[in-house]
């Protein structure tokens, strides 16, 4: 059986994206530097397989057009999510979420990282 592994984005700013990506409920398991002198972290979320591979490289200007690639992360109960990831002082988007979520409305809500890359959050039990 073939086994997706991880994802890699390009970023800015290693340690702000690390920081950002925590506040989700990433735990960086390591850092090293590539062959080609990239800084790379690894961020792994609790019981999964998948990770996030950070990649740093210093002449190399990170760039990310709106909705050409997001991550999506599911959580069991999205409200209490939210709003732990509110009071990290991320913003949620669409506005108004909770009010949505709670009038039967999808729960689907979004974030933007540091290099404007969109991570999806959706409930799921």
């Amino acid at each position: 059986m073939i086994k997706f592994l991880h994802t890699r984005i390009r970023v800015a700013d290693i340690d702000r994206s690390i920081a950002f990506y925590e506040k989700l409920g990433y735990k960086e398991s390591r850092r090293q530097d590539s062959p080609e002198g990239n800084q790379l972290a690894f961020l792994e979320l609790p019981g999964n397989d998948v990770f996030l591979e950070l990649c740093h490289s210093p002449d190399y200007t990170a760039t990310c057009p709106e909705d050409l690639m997001h991550t999506c992360l599911g959580v069991p109960d999205i409200v209490e999510y939210c709003d732990g990831v509110e009071r990290a002082g991320i913003e949620i988007w669409p506005g108004g979420w909770r009010e949505k979520f709670t009038s039967g409305q999808r729960k689907m809500a979004f974030v933007t990282d540091p290099d404007n890359y969109e991570v999806e959050i959706l409930e799921r039990a």
